[in-house]
Parts: C-alpha cells; structure tokens; sequence
C-alpha cells in the first residue's frame, strides 16, 4: 500500500515538472520569437544589408520594393513647397514672407533641413528625382537619424567640419541601422520639422512642439501616450503619400458628419467632425450643440496653447538685431528660466506659456502679402497674412488663433517686404556680417526683385490656426468665459452674445428693468385685486 502511494506521488511529481518545464518552454519559445506589427522585417532585406554613403543610397534601395513613393510624394506640398490659392497667388513655403525667420529664397542650404529630400540649396534641384527623395526622415524610429543646418538637407554621413574653420564637428550618421528599421510615421517623426518651424521648439505655432511626443491627457487628449495614442496621421490621414491638412486650404467648418470606417470620403479627415459629428455633445450638456455651427470646436476645447511647460514666440524685433558686447562679441541673453530672449543674429523675443488664443471669425480663405506687395509703415501692423471671414458669412465660424507680431526689414522707397539673406558662411548672410544692406541685396537679387538700397523696419502680424493641445472636457471652457463682459469673445464683431458686455446697453437695459417692474406691480395690482374681491364675495 505503501509502495503503490508512493510511485503515485513520485508519477504526479514527475507529471508535474514535465508540465512546468512545457509552460517555461513554451513562454522562452514566445519570448524568443520578434512579433512584428509589420509584414515584414527590413533586416531581413538583402538590399538594407549594406553601408550607405549618402541618403540618395538609402533611397535607391527603398525604391526597388517601394517602387511608387517617391512619384507620389513628388506631387505633394510636403516636396514642392508650393500651393496655388483660390486667388490665383502661388504661396507655399519657398514663396511666402513670414515673421519668423523671414524667407527661404537665398537661404536654402539651412531652410531645407527641413524639406523631406536631399540637396536643395538653390534654385538648380531637379524635383523629377527620384533619389532625392528622403525617406527616413518621415519612417525612421531609432532616433539616430538627424540632418545638420547648412548642408542643404543632405544627411552627414562622414564626421565634418562645419562652418569650415569653426573647430565645430557635426557627426557622422550611420544609416545602415536605420534603414533596416523603419516603419510607419509617428509623433516624433512629423515633429522633428513641425515642432521646431521658426528657428526652435514651440516657436511658430504655440500648439506644437517638442511635448507632443509624448504627451499626457492634460495636454492632449488624442495623443496621451498611456490614453488613446494618435499619432499625427491618425488624424491627417494619408493616402499616396498626400497628407490633409494644410495651413494654406484649412476646412474651417465642416458641416458633413462623422466618417465610417471603410467608406470614401471626400472632406477633410482632419476636422472634428470628421469623428465627432455635428452634435457631439450628449444628454446634460446637449444646449452646446446649438453652438456647433457658429463656433468651432476648438474654440472651447483648446483653453489655451503652450501648456506642455515649452515657451511659444509671441514677437520678434529684427530690428534689434546686430548687437555686439564690450569683447566684440555678438550678445546673447537669456530670461530667469534660461530661455533666450535676444541674440545679435535675431534680435529680441517675448515669449509666453499658457496663452490665451486670439479670436476670429474664419471661413477657411487666407489672404497673404507678398513680395512686391505695396505696403505702407502707419500705425496699424503690416498684415502677413490674414483669416477671412464674419458673422454675416455662412461659411465662418469662430476660430481660436495664435497672433504673432514681428517688426521686419522692409524696403522704404519700394514700400515692400524683402528678401534677406540670413544664413550663410559667406561674408554676404546676415548671420556673418551683421550689415542689413549688403544681406537685403542679395536676397533681393537671388529672386531677381529690385531692391532701393534702404533699409527700414515694418510692424508686421501673422495669425496661426490652434487646433492641437486638445483638453480634456472637464477643461474645456464653460459658459462664463464668452458670456460674460470682458470675456474671451469680447472683440468677436457682429453677433450677439447673452451677457457680453459689449452688447450691453444702458438705456436698453433700464427700459428693460422698468418693464419688468411694471409686469411684477400689474401682477401685484392684479393679484390683490383677485383676493379682495374674493372676500367681498364671501
């Protein structure tokens, strides 16, 4: 009896062990194996097996499986830099004029860091090919691939002197390990040029920069990284390399509804409504829809923008530029947070966290100034570009904006905007030699425009659309901040907003009052009328 209980718990334990040694083979095989979202492994590719000397390499290899990228990014704004507006003007960022970093026109070698191909530096790119296309720039993931200001977009690949003579190394990128493992877009990808427009993080915009990449539901409620997780092209969502979405032709009101997955659409992915439909809201807060198509979305839900802790430009003086310190130095200053707020090649910033947007009625139509543009120097800010739009159009909504002012070299006697050479290490670019005559002239002759040979500044002002940095609702605004006087909408022109003090008025409101208290003393009159007749009768 015994000895058969004891061959049963020697057979269990036996059983037992074979039974933990298959759970902990099985869990090594699992770990073992690499799971890929993708349906393939780029390391497993012969073509990526090799060392890259240049990024048009890395193209060429790309295109023997992906044989119609770069065709299809060839007709997209992301390469050309061009848009053709509804007025017949062609804008785009080779063409337009803004109040940041002024022109790309004579700059290109720094400005085309940013341009998704390889060797823009003038006028000479041939757009037609194919291997100038970048692709790692939008499918990396490693975070090792970087492209240094001044080499025309070119990615350095062996260790270079630059500026020559400088002392300064910019390293080399070995573009092996990050050919092999690229993938779809994500935060950081779109981020490394959209975080950082205008010379820095969170300049341009005030809704993008740098904490986006991973933000936390406070911030953004589409893209917390531990919520839902968008990444940029959940919501510009990209067909053929055609990415939605543009600053030059935004949808400003959307009046379709939300979109199905699996069926074609020809609006805009990127609105609200393109997810959220017409009447968002639900049962206890159901009023606001009534404000859907008057106000856009992001006017209540994005309370204010640079709230990720990372400052935004709100000015910039160029004519302050050029500053040199009792060493003959350029000079270079810094805030109590250790933010700069001048430097000699740029002049004077005002920075800001947590802005409260400017307000405006906007149909989806900007209007730019140009070069050759007549402008006038007055009281009022030269007007980059400008939203279009008011209350008796219905096509406009109200829209949240980041205005940004900026004082500018113009041309007095030609009374126009100009072209200046900032970036260079030749003794012509304004970043060099400090001299806004000889920078203008350049400028003005790479795009063959005629330039008096005075120089003088203009107060300028751009507007920017706020639609990141997306609250949560228990965030958003509530009723008291626009109905209210002196409230958000205040300056909004012709409409009428309950409780607004500039819809106030005081003779309406003291005939309004007498009325009320010439109803409640009828009612009065009226009701003791009734009691004491009541009693006559009883």
């Amino acid at each position: 009896m015994e000895r058969r209980m004891g061959v049963r718990i020697c057979s269990a334990l036996a059983i037992a062990a074979m039974l933990v040694a298959a759970a902990a083979g099985g869990a090594d095989d699992g770990a073992s194996d690499k799971v890929l979202k993708s349906t393939s492994d780029h390391t497993k590719f012969k073509v990526l097996q090799q060392d890259f000397a240049s990024g048009p390499e890395v193209t060429r290899a790309c295109l023997t499986c992906h044989t119609e990228a770069a065709k299809q990014l060839q007709l997209t704004q992301h390469w050309r830099w061009e848009f053709l507006n509804p007025d017949g003007r062609r804008l785009g960022k080779k063409s337009v004029i803004n109040n940041f970093c002024t022109a790309v026109a004579s700059n290109y070698a720094y400005c085309t860091t940013c341009h998704i191909g390889y060797g823009w530096k003038d006028d000479s790119f041939d757009f037609s090919a194919q291997e100038n296309v970048d692709c790692l720039i939008c499918h990396d993931t490693t975070g090792n691939y970087r492209k240094a200001p001044g080499f025309a977009g070119e990615v350095v690949t062996k260790e270079t002197e630059f500026p020559p003579g400088s002392g300064t190394l910019v390293k080399a990128v070995k573009l092996k390990p990050i050919a092999q493992e690229v993938a779809k877009t994500s935060r950081d990808n779109c981020g490394a040029c959209h975080f950082f427009g205008g010379g820095g993080d969170g300049v341009k915009h005030g809704d993008l920069d740098s904490s986006l990449a991973s933000p936390d539901k406070a911030l953004d409620v589409h893209m917390d990284a531990l919520g839902n997780n968008f990444t940029c092209a959940t919501c510009h969502m990209t067909e053929g390399h055609q990415v939605p979405g543009s600053r030059y032709a935004p949808t400003a009101a959307d009046r379709g509804g939300a979109h199905l997955r699996g069926k074609e659409y020809k609006t805009n992915p990127t609105t609200c409504q393109s997810c959220h439909g017409q009447a968002p809201h639900k049962a206890g807060s159901a009023k606001l829809n009534d404000h859907t198509d008057r106000v856009a979305c992001q006017t209540c839900h994005i309370p204010a923008y640079a709230r990720g802790g990372i400052p935004t430009k709100m000015s910039w003086d160029w004519s302050s530029a050029g500053l040199m310190g009792l060493d003959g130095k350029p000079v270079l200053r810094k805030d109590a947070k250790g933010h700069v707020v001048y430097t000699a090649a740029k002049g004077t910033f005002v920075l800001a966290e947590n802005v409260v947007p400017g307000y405006v009625w906007f149909n989806g139509r900007v209007t730019y100034t140009l070069l050759g543009d007549r402008i006038e120097k007055g009281a009022q800010p030269t007007r980059i570009n400008h939203f279009e739009g008011s209350a008796g159009d219905n096509r406009s909504v109200i829209w949240p904006v980041k205005v940004f002012r900026g004082k500018q070299a113009y041309d007095p006697l030609y009374k126009s905007l100009v072209v200046t050479h900032m970036a260079g290490t030749d003794d012509t670019a304004f970043w060099t030699n400090f001299n806004w005559e000889k920078a203008v002239a350049v400028g003005m002759a790479s795009v063959g425009a005629p330039f008096s040979g005075k120089v003088d500044f203009v107060e300028t002002e751009s507007m920017w659309p706020i639609t990141h940095m997306v609250a949560p609702a228990k965030d958003a605004l509530r009723c008291h901040d626009c109905h209210a006087s002196g409230a958000r909408l205040e300056k909004v022109a012709g409409i009428y907003i309950p409780g607004r003090g500039s819809d106030h008025s005081v003779w309406l409101e003291v005939i309004g009052w007498a009325l009320a208290a010439l109803a409640l003393a009828g009612a009065l009159v009226h009701g003791t009328g009734r009691i004491a007749a009541a009693r006559r009768r009883h």
